[in-house]
């Protein structure tokens, strides 16, 4: 099974620098009454690693640390945007980037970062959505210059369509998590957190397919950092994966689906969280619909689902106080990815 190394982080890095936003990074002041872990354990949890889900930091007593890296404030509205450029930069120095473009089966946001990134380099891009897809993604999609084919389903079965399509037409079959320019790309971002806080110790990401965290895992597992996959708990390929030993298919079915409703985690992924320092946790629907509207309600910013997703792995933040409980003095990042959303029911009583 294909390995990402930091090397492949290291080369993306080159290949995006000054064509991405450096992610802007901000302190969570949890408040007196929040400053330090509330649970015992994470839910629904593997822990790859021998050490517990709830380690110890540095600081002896001192109250974990908290930051938000906003990482929705990416071009086309999230991470997707580095693995884009990566891709397509990738293979023009490689020559195999083709006249008839490329093609991408996508809940959106990748289909929105290819499709950006391709106008950026002058290649046609056709995008393959589940026909549920939001319409926000749509319109935007369609604003980049991108055909769009909308197929009944799940995004399986866009992708489906779209090696249909590559097959048929010789255009570059892009993919939205399981390839190593992507997963590479989408690592980039590991670095500038560290460069923001320094003596990071966990780093918490969403996954679903798992392109994000095969790059952000590869990069961090360098720099002894753990990293905590947060799942929506009907939505789990990496969680099923780990437990099976191998990638599985797995039924989806989560409000966050859109984005995290992949069938099978990528076998980068699987490496990368047996290779690192690796905590998996499971969160329910309602979850990351309340850490969705604490973000709003709380400090104005506006994410999709998914985009919440990981601060919902947060026990401090869960009012159930189940997920990821930080150590004491312990340095942590939570990657809020994706703003590709309409916010009218987040503002509709405001």
């Amino acid at each position: 099974m294909r390995q990402l190394s930091l090397g492949d982080v290291e080369a993306a890095a080159g290949r995006v620098r000054g064509r991405v936003r450096t992610v802007a990074v901000s302190r969570l002041d949890l408040g007196p009454d929040r400053a330090g872990p509330t649970a015992a354990g994470p839910s629904g949890s593997y822990d790859s690693s021998t050490a517990s889900a709830a380690p110890t930091g540095p600081g002896s007593g001192e109250p974990c640390r908290i930051w938000l890296a906003h990482e929705y404030m990416q071009h086309t509205g999230s991470f997707k945007a580095r693995g884009a450029v990566n891709f397509l930069r990738a293979h023009g120095e490689a020559g195999t980037l083709p006249a008839a473009g490329v093609a991408i089966a996508s809940g959106g946001n990748a289909g929105l970062a290819c499709a950006w990134a391709a106008q950026a380099l002058g290649v046609p891009a056709t995008v393959f959505l589940p026909a549920s897809a939001p319409a926000v993604k749509i319109a935007r999609l369609e604003g980049y210059g991108a055909a769009v084919r909308l197929v009944e389903g799940e995004y399986a079965d866009a992708a489906e369509a779209c090696a249909e399509f590559t097959g048929a037409t010789g255009a570059l079959r892009g993919h939205a998590y399981d390839d190593p320019f992507v997963a590479a790309g989408a690592g980039t971002l590991l670095e500038e957190i560290r460069a923001a806080v320094p003596g990071l110790d966990t780093v918490i990401v969403a996954v679903g397919g798992g392109g994000l965290f095969a790059g952000v895992a590869t990069a961090a597992g360098r720099h002894g950092i753990r990293t905590v996959a947060v799942e929506p708990e009907h939505s789990r390929a990496l969680n099923a994966a780990l437990r099976a030993g191998r990638p599985v298919d797995v039924a989806v079915d989560s409000v966050a689906a859109d984005a995290l409703g992949a069938r099978r985690a990528s076998g980068l992924a699987l490496e990368a969280a047996r290779r690192g320092d690796t905590v998996s946790v499971l969160v329910p629907d309602e979850a990351i619909a309340a850490a969705r509207r604490a973000l709003w309600d709380e400090r104005r910013i506006v994410t999709e689902l998914s985009g919440a997703t990981a601060l919902a792995g947060l026990s401090l933040t869960a009012a159930d106080g189940a997920g990821y409980v930080p150590g004491p003095g312990e340095r942590v990042a939570v990657v809020l990815c994706g703003a590709n959303t309409d916010p009218s029911d987040l503002v509709a009583e405001v």
